[in-house]
């Protein structure tokens, strides 16, 4: 049995490492954050499927001048046995939207990884 707490614990620690990457301006930081073949949904410029593109999206937003992401309204939905469900609203300095699904899965280490990401961009700020 997955001890639940340890794989929250290990969630939040991961999205901590996104966001801090993100908002020190680092691509290829971001995208160590997601598993191998991870999908990312990124409403509403496509669909990116595994590290490489995920980091390329991640570099262009990053070259276009925006930073300083942050979550409200965070949830947490255990998903299997080993992964929550991230659900949330966020803000940056020149957009916000919202977290439709990012699930959070367990690695072999202990770490937390994104196997998939589904966001979406609703407006500029």
């Amino acid at each position: 049995m997955t001890n639940h707490n340890a794989t929250l614990d290990a969630a939040k620690a991961a999205i901590a490492r996104w966001q801090q990457a993100f908002n020190s301006q680092d691509a290829a930081g971001c995208a160590a954050q997601y598993e191998d073949g991870a999908v990312m949904q990124a409403r509403p410029f496509g669909t990116f499927t595994g590290r490489e593109e995920i980091q390329a999206f991640w570099q262009k937003i990053i070259d276009d001048g925006f930073h300083s992401v942050d979550y409200q309204d965070v949830e947490w939905t255990p998903e299997g046995e080993d992964g929550y469900i991230l659900t949330s609203k966020w803000t940056m300095n020149k957009a916000f939207g919202v977290v439709h699904h990012e699930h959070w899965a367990l690695q072999p280490d202990g770490s937390a990884l994104l196997r998939a990401d589904d966001f979406e961009v609703q407006g500029e700020r």
